[in-house]
């Protein structure tokens, strides 16, 4: 049986529970079957590895490159896959440039195949694989039960490689638009529709800067890695998320989440 999260609540009342078990559980959740012996095979194999081929030739290898950026789904997609690797990001030209979801150039570049040769046989390239593997599987796992809290649980590291990612503030924005579970908790939380991401990519920049200022008091996209605006950004997001599944739900579900919230 893969690893199942203890989530009794759903909501802000959720996270709350989770913020407070979160080191057990993601610890349990190391120590499972399926993790210890992907990570275990990830760390003894992963030197061998010098082309997107040695890569795609190892199911087990490429689990963890995928899932360790929220990539999982695209497991069977060898061809893009290959050509996403292949590529690398240096060039405009590339394929993880031309994506508009920035997690394919951040895969890419940690790999390093098209950009200045294998990052894989560094020292610490291992660890560094696993450590993103187990925390996003982790909220991959969170997902299966409540997708609004997994990315939730994703906000915080997501944020920080936005930042680290990007050295203009306008390019950070751009960066987190392109980030499509991240662009979701900032949409919620500043009360944006779906519909919005169709209007012009400058237009949306605006909304996104004057509703940072407006709601949360915030000028820069870098000011989002303070813990207050944070915590703030992420209860905002639950508590409209959930709003909206009681819109959509009958009144024994409405008085359910307001007992959970």
């Amino acid at each position: 049986m893969s690893f199942q999260p203890v989530l009794p609540l759903s909501g802000y009342a959720g996270w709350r529970f989770l913020g407070r078990t979160l080191g057990a559980q993601t610890e349990s959740h190391a120590k499972s079957p399926r993790v210890a012996s992907l990570t275990a095979h990830f760390r003894d194999n992963i030197t061998r590895v010098q082309t997107p081929d040695d890569l795609l030739g190892d199911r087990r290898l490429l689990t963890v490159a995928l899932e360790a950026f929220g990539l999982g789904a695209d497991i069977d997609a060898t061809a893009f896959i290959r050509k996403v690797l292949a590529d690398g990001t240096t060039s405009g030209e590339a394929l993880s440039s031309r994506l508009a979801d920035k997690r394919y150039a951040a895969f890419s570049r940690a790999f390093g195949f098209g950009d200045l040769g294998p990052r894989t046989g560094l020292p610490a390239f291992a660890q560094e694989i696993v450590t993103r593997y187990e925390r996003l599987s982790f909220e991959a796992a969170v997902g299966e039960q409540d997708d609004a809290l997994r990315r939730a649980l994703n906000a915080d590291a997501a944020i920080a490689e936005v930042i680290e990612g990007a050295s203009s503030d306008n390019a950070r924005w751009f960066a987190m638009m392109g980030n499509a579970p991240l662009r979701s908790v900032f949409e919620a939380a500043m009360g944006l529709p779906s519909s919005f991401a169709s209007i012009d990519l400058d237009q949306q920049l605006e909304q996104f800067r004057d509703r940072a200022e407006r709601i949360f008091g915030l000028s820069r996209f870098e000011d989002f890695a303070a813990p207050d605006a944070q915590e703030k950004l992420v209860r905002l997001f639950l508590v409209r998320e959930q709003a909206a599944q009681a819109a959509a739900a009958g009144p024994g579900q409405i008085a359910l989440m307001l007992l959970q919230g």
